[in-house]
């Protein structure tokens, strides 16, 4: 009767609506005609590693997905009717890892270079009536959480599900049919419950069961949907659509570090622009992320002004750089979307009195504190990108030994692709980015001479302004003032800093100094045409 008021409350229904176990339908090779040559060899290791041991295990979720659409997959996950443990005796290097899902990562190779491949068990599917309920979150309830197999908490979100099943039960607590095939690449061979083949082929995106509960076990699977839709290019099946607006509140529930890693998701794995269409369409674009909550305008657009301009050009050089298989770093495209609120706040402390880099430090502080709060992994990104920021005021200066020192600096690349980026969008005088261009490229004559014109201009030009929040007096150096101009090399030819902090190129390879690397600036537009952006406003992740 208590849980029946509190649904009744929450606006729940009274029964729990099953959810199908569907029929198992074997589909041969002749039919899904999935290639070989895009599997993983690691992947294919671990299955066959887990069935010469007498277990069953598949290749599973999002890469039997993409496999079918004839994609390569970028990771391999791999489901079996081992339990963790049974599952790590098996491997070297295997770590059991997670709380609410207990999975197993069997690591392949070391540093930079190593592979994670996901194992996970197969689950049962359990009604919510059939788990524990708690008030409160994983935080708040750690104590009643522990040594539980299956809980949720008062809205019906599921905060453990670590109960082992059969294959068709997993297949149906899984998400959507297109997620929820399993392939055998021994036998080549694809398992499929709820047509999930079909609903590719169709590009449909449908949830498995009643799409109103399955929101409520877990929210996340609204972004989820808008993900998969906007990096797919499918279309939302209308019941599974339906209950989004309504179930949107629940993502209040989740926790924070979950929310900002399923963000990271939507903007940075190649279809930034469609995500943020796909949620607009969703009424998701306002009030779901903080962040996006700064940069986007009341309907859920980026506005027509120069920050909207300076962040559609940091994401499309996002998307296109994961298009070619580069890698990209969170605090560069962060950085990118937090710099007009971090500039308004930057100037009302200046108009308060402040001195420009005491009022800069404070207003980055002011920023994550509203729109990235406190999140595992913070202190690191949040150094990244406040080098970044606090580069940008450094570009002003172009006398002494400031210019050397500058571009000795680790994070050197980034700060200039952000103020190179700054200048295309209309922020600055696209002049000091090309100066800092030269200067970087130029032998010691080439800067001695960049040096004595700077001091020149700003002589003629009298004393220096006050430095303004974003950039302040630019004196222009004419272009083709060095002999050094490398002509018609590519940008995306050119490193960037590596999100770990270590100097090498786009493919983690290693790179010289900093001040020795090709040109970074973009040509210009052509006449009554679209210019390329220049590749990579990013580091590397």
């Amino acid at each position: 009767m208590i849980k029946k008021l509190i649904n009744k409350l929450l606006g729940k229904p009274d029964g729990a609506i099953a959810t199908p176990l569907g029929k198992r339908v074997e589909i041969s090779v002749e039919e899904h005609r999935i290639d070989p040559e895009l599997l993983d060899e690691r992947g294919v290791k671990v299955v066959k590693g887990l069935t010469d041991a007498g277990f069953e295990a598949y290749i599973v979720g999002g890469a039997v997905r993409d496999l079918l659409l004839s994609r390569r997959p970028k990771d391999f996950d791999v489901a079996t009717d081992a339990t963790p443990e049974q599952v790590k005796n098996q491997f070297r290097r295997a770590f059991i890892i997670g709380r609410r899902f207990r999975i197993v990562h069997v690591v392949y190779g070391r540093g930079r270079e190593h592979e994670v491949i996901e194992v996970s068990t197969f689950r049962a599917l359990l009604k919510e009536d059939d788990a524990e309920q708690v008030q409160g979150n994983e935080k708040t309830s750690k104590g009643a959480l522990e040594g539980k197999s299956h809980v949720v908490d008062a809205s019906g979100r599921v905060l453990r599900d670590n109960v082992w099943g059969p294959q068709i039960e997993d297949a149906a607590r899984r998400d959507f049919t297109v997620n929820a095939m399993y392939y055998d690449p021994q036998k080549q061979m694809v398992v499929d419950y709820h047509g999930g083949l079909a609903d590719a082929r169709k590009k449909v995106l449908r949830m498995i069961g009643d799409p109103e509960t399955r929101y409520r076990e877990d929210p996340v699977r609204i972004l989820r949907a808008v993900r998969f839709a906007a990096k797919l290019g499918f279309t939302i099946e209308p019941k599974t659509r339906a209950p989004i607006a309504a179930m949107a509140p629940l993502l209040a529930n989740v926790p924070l570090s979950r929310m900002f890693d399923e963000m990271i998701k939507l903007l940075q794995t190649g279809h930034s622009l469609a995500s943020i269409d796909e949620l607009r369409k969703q009424g998701l674009a306002r009030g779901v992320f903080p962040i996006l909550d700064a940069v986007l305008d009341k309907e859920g657009k980026l506005p027509e002004n120069v920050h909207g301009k300076f962040v559609r050009l940091a994401l499309e050089d996002t998307d296109r750089r994961v298009a070619e298989g580069r890698s990209v770093a969170p605090s560069f495209m962060l950085a990118s979307m937090l710099w007009g609120e971090v500039q308004q706040r930057w100037k009302r402390l200046m108009d308060g009195g402040e001195g420009p880099v005491p009022a800069l430090q404070q207003a980055i502080d002011l920023v994550f504190d509203a729109r990235v709060g406190d999140i595992s992994g913070r202190g690191k990104l949040a150094a990244d990108m406040r080098e970044i920021w606090m580069m940008q005021p450094r570009f002003e200066r172009r006398t002494g030994s400031g210019p050397h020192r500058l571009i000795e600096q680790p994070r050197y690349r980034a700060g200039f692709d952000f103020l190179a980026l700054r200048a295309e969008a209309g922020e600055i005088d696209p002049a000091l980015a090309d100066w800092w261009e030269d200067f970087a490229l130029g032998s010691e004559d080439d800067r001695r001479a960049l040096l004595d014109q700077a001091r020149e201009t700003q002589r003629q030009g009298g004393p220096r302004s006050k430095p303004k929040a974003g950039g302040g007096r630019v004196h222009s150096v004419p272009r083709g003032a060095v002999s050094t101009q490398v002509a018609g090399e590519s940008a995306a030819a050119i490193p960037f800093e590596s999100d770990s902090g270590e100097a090498g190129d786009a493919d983690g390879e290693g790179a010289p100094s900093p001040a020795k690397k090709r040109r970074r600036r973009r040509k210009p537009k052509a006449a009554g045409g679209a210019g390329a952006p220049a590749e990579g406003a990013g580091g590397d992740a």
